[in-house]
């Protein structure tokens, strides 16, 4: 239990190890105690997720400096499908409404559609993805995104539901 919280810690930022490594904390009897684990989190820095938005269907959506939203799978998502091994992603100029269909995901386990957070145009899609499918389980907050798009509609983020929000949702779900 101890070496899955430091590797969670690690994964988290490396500010959150600091208080671990000195020989004061490690050796704390407080620290030996077992600690309960209350469920998942979408195990993302402070610093990358504190822009993301994300839908109950699991997707996330990053508001870019000149407008455009990025959009991928939560990590949540990334864990329940298992190895990402095909990307079905759509094309630059394609038209989606919020909660449109745009693409899919194949796994070793699963398939799972994606459905557009917002409402705009595709204007980039991640060509890493073609070749390296596996991108998605390794960074799906940074180098596996799945698209760019144009945001029409700005008070459709507004629904989305914030980093606390999205772990408060997927506690209730795992119940």
């Amino acid at each position: 239990m101890a070496a899955y919280g430091l590797f969670r810690s690690f994964s988290s930022g490396f500010s959150t190890v600091a208080p671990l490594l000195t020989r004061s904390a490690l050796f704390s009897p407080l620290r030996l105690a077992p600690t309960p684990y209350y469920g998942r989190t979408i195990a993302s820095s402070s610093r990358l997720s504190a822009a993301l938005k994300f839908t109950d269907k699991h997707e996330w959506v990053r508001v870019e400096d000149n407008g455009t939203g990025t959009v991928g799978i939560s990590s949540f998502a990334q864990e329940a499908l298992g190895d990402v091994v095909y990307c079905g992603l759509p094309e630059v100029g394609t038209q989606l409404a919020q909660q449109d269909e745009f693409g899919a995901l194949e796994s070793v386990k699963a398939a799972s559609e994606l459905y557009s957070p917002l409402t705009g145009e595709v204007v980039e899609v991640n060509s890493l993805l073609a070749d390296n499918p596996g991108l998605v389980n390794k960074s799906c907050y940074k180098d596996g995104w799945l698209m760019k798009m144009t945001i029409v509609n700005p008070a459709e983020l507004d629904a989305l539901m914030d980093e606390t929000a999205y772990e408060r949702y997927i506690r209730s779900i795992e119940d």
